[in-house]
């Protein structure tokens, strides 16, 4: 079978005040803001894109900010943590950092092999730091940061269990993902060539009490597919499956199908194609606010109710 489903290619979370969205994760975390655009469902309210140079599929964490509304809560049925790549040489880098902004953090843990730290942004989504030196996609640097330091994107993601056997059948199964690792109560889940950018975790907890929606919450999920073509065949798969998957969406940078797993998350297949410079070019990529064409006519009006974002 040819591949269908390739890895991760972005993140979707909910945000409260916009500026310290923006401020956390240029300028602390140092990605880029590649795309800012509105809520294709709700157009009063940003859809901002963060990611490498040319928000690449694998470092794409994306926001929703709502202003005011209340925090969710982190459990069963949700995407806990989004962990990001970054150089083992960077690790003290980033701890003295997380201080010198008043991150509370946690020490370096272990799992897999690997080294992590975990913190959580203004608005309480939950952040890890994976260091490791297999990721040769190149980081992106604000100026701030050294280059050798910066994130690279995506390493996983963990959702957070009650039963997993479901779960782990949709993984293995329509979306070809392989188990590569397992502890305790985590496993991983590999898909395409593998590395970073193509891990997912599940934690496995009978006792967790079930996640509420609110700042801080992810929203869904979303694997890369190479083409329209390959999203079809996976719609296909899924929809045989038993799955009630949506028609396929145009969100301008990728066309989209959404399902939800048999844990509750929200699931999403979007195509690597065409791509953040869709409309504006790679060295002014989120300068301005780009909208979607029937949204277009009432620019004026969003661009009052829409917070100047500095």
């Amino acid at each position: 079978m040819s591949t269908l489903v390739n890895g991760l290619h972005h993140v979707t979370a909910l945000a409260g005040d916009t500026q310290r969205n923006v401020d956390f994760y240029t300028h602390i975390l140092g990605l880029r803001l590649v795309k800012k655009t509105v809520n294709f469902d709700a157009p009063d309210v940003y859809h901002l894109y963060y990611g490498d140079e040319t928000g690449s599929p694998g470092s794409i964490m994306t926001f929703f900010p709502y202003g005011g509304i209340p925090r969710g809560r982190k459990g069963a049925g949700q995407l806990t943590y989004t962990a990001f790549s970054v150089p083992v040489a960077g690790m003290q880098f980033w701890l003295d950092r997380l201080q010198q902004f008043q991150v509370a953090h946690t020490m370096p843990l272990r799992r897999f092999e690997e080294s992590y730290i975990r913190f959580d942004d203004f608005d309480g989504t939950g952040i890890e730091l994976v260091f490791n030196d297999n990721d040769t996609r190149p980081g992106y640097s604000n100026g701030q940061i050294p280059a050798e330091f910066a994130v690279r994107g995506f390493h996983t993601v963990t959702l957070e269990q009650i039963r997993p056997e479901r779960t782990i059948e949709l993984l293995t199964n329509p979306m070809q993902h392989r188990l590569v690792a397992e502890e305790a109560d985590l496993m991983r889940f590999e898909a395409g060539v593998g590395g970073s950018g193509n891990y997912i975790d599940i934690h496995v907890n009978p006792n967790a009490l079930r996640a509420l929606q609110g700042a801080g919450s992810v929203h869904h999920v979303a694997f890369s597919t190479d083409t329209d073509e390959t999203q079809v065949q996976i719609q296909q798969l899924l929809a045989e499956g038993g799955y009630q998957v949506t028609p396929v969406q145009d969100r301008n940078y990728f066309h989209s199908i959404y399902f939800r797993e048999p844990g509750g998350v929200l699931f999403e297949i979007a195509t690597n194609p065409p791509g953040f410079a869709i409309d504006e070019p790679v060295e002014s990529l989120g300068t301005s606010l780009k909208l979607p064409p029937q949204y277009e006519a009432r620019r004026a009006k969003l661009e009052e109710v829409l917070p100047v974002i500095k």
